[in-house]
């Protein structure tokens, strides 16, 4: 679905704003987050860590389709978060999942989408964001999957794509805000987004896979048969965290996604899945570090103690 370009920019900064009525109110960010069990500052709980040490021995907590806030921009099917992108990473999220196809009228830029549900916020706005976040907090980094949506009538085809990620690196002036090459250490990542290609590229790029390839191991199971398909989805999501724990060695970065579609609302299967598996999984041990990789979830909000139990695995 289209939108006109006076709508795009009427709708287009979409800072934290919070549905209510099926409205968006504008809304920010706390001053500041929230503190973990073991006492850390969400805000800025990266910059606790050693310099030296690598992204991929991390648990990074993330959202899913990060931007979806709003069921007014499609229905409840495609609502996944409450939080605005600053809360997020106030909050301690530090792994986005922004999903773009084009604009009507707007023949240089990327808005975000949920298949082809415009989000009423744009990519410059989500990089902004970003932007303003990491220079207040020069210790953290930001992973971003950037993703090719191809849906509707804003799809693009590789070419124009890359053309209007360019764009933005270069016309925009957001190339300097990125790395670009290979798993980083912190110190290297600092103050920068982690760009996750998940789009056609031949610039070798950090590129994305929903399955397996040379610079990740994803567990994504969104959709599946049987008569407790959330159950399935349970099973996989534990094997995926006992997979990480028992590697720690291991080359790839680990994403383990805790969201799940397949004919339910993503509050029913993720309220689901946190009371049957993903909860009782980590309390359990609380007690023990683990580099678990990237970890995806819907409505952070609802599962705060996840969100903290996750951060806290990086300093057991």
């Amino acid at each position: 679905m289209g939108i006109a370009r006076r709508e795009l920019l009427r709708w287009g900064v979409g800072f934290g704003a919070t549905a209510v009525g099926g409205l968006a109110l504008p809304g920010s960010a706390s001053a500041a987050g929230s503190t973990t069990p073991r006492g850390l500052p969400t805000e800025d709980w990266m910059s606790r860590l050693n310099g030296g040490t690598s992204l991929l021995d991390l648990t990074i907590p993330g959202t899913h389709d990060s931007c979806c806030e709003n069921p007014a921009y499609g229905t409840e099917w495609s609502h996944t978060q409450n939080w605005g992108i600053p809360q997020q990473l106030t909050e301690g999220v530090r792994f986005l999942d922004i999903r773009c196809n084009g604009l009507q009228g707007a023949p240089d830029e990327l808005g975000i989408y949920h298949s082809d549900n415009y989000q009423h916020i744009r990519l410059q706005d989500v990089l902004d964001q970003c932007r303003s976040f990491l220079r207040s907090h020069p210790g953290e980094t930001v992973l971003m999957r950037l993703r090719n949506e191809r849906a509707g009538g804003q799809s693009l085809d590789d070419t124009e794509f890359m053309r209007r990620v360019n764009h933005y690196f270069n016309e925009l002036g957001y190339r300097g805000l990125f790395h670009f090459y290979g798993w980083p250490t912190l110190a290297t990542a600092r103050g920068k987004v982690v760009l996750l290609a998940d789009f056609t590229n031949p610039w070798a790029l950090i590129d994305w896979s929903s399955g397996e390839n040379g610079y990740f191991d994803t567990q994504d199971l969104w959709q599946t048969g049987g008569t407790d398909p959330l159950g399935t989805k349970g099973q996989r999501i534990v094997a995926q965290f006992d997979k990480a724990f028992l590697n720690p060695g291991y080359s790839k970065m680990f994403v383990n996604f805790l969201s799940y579609a397949g004919g339910y609302w993503p509050k029913t299967s993720s309220q689901s899945l946190m009371d049957r598996t993903i909860y009782p999984y980590l309390n359990a041990r609380t007690q023990q570090r683990a580099r678990f990789g990237i970890v995806p979830m819907d409505f952070p909000d609802f599962h705060v103690n996840v969100l903290q139990m996750l951060i806290d695995k990086n300093f057991v």
